[in-house]
């Protein structure tokens, strides 16, 4: 299991086509993917998971993956969460 604490960077937050385009990253990993945010867990590959919590800029968020893939798949979405996409 690999966990990463990450700042949402993204103006919008993690709404709306933010939230899509970071679910559609999600689905390219085999591991499974939760997103931490105000002590809420969530699915990262279910839109409506993300957007229950739907994190706003400047909120921190712990990305957690337990798979084949963990490694990548949490270096790839906290960089998506960090790099202002």
């Amino acid at each position: 299991m690999v966990e990463k604490t990450v700042t949402v960077q993204l103006r919008e937050g993690l709404q709306a086509r933010p939230a899509a385009l970071f679910v559609q990253e999600a689905n390219r990993f085999h591991a499974h993917v939760t997103l931490k945010n105000d002590g809420k867990v969530v699915n990262v590959k279910s839109i409506m998971g993300v957007m229950s919590i739907a994190p706003a800029f400047g909120e921190v968020v712990v990305i957690r993956a337990d798979g084949p893939d963990e490694q990548e798949a949490v270096a790839r979405l906290a960089s998506f969460i960090e790099n202002n996409h």
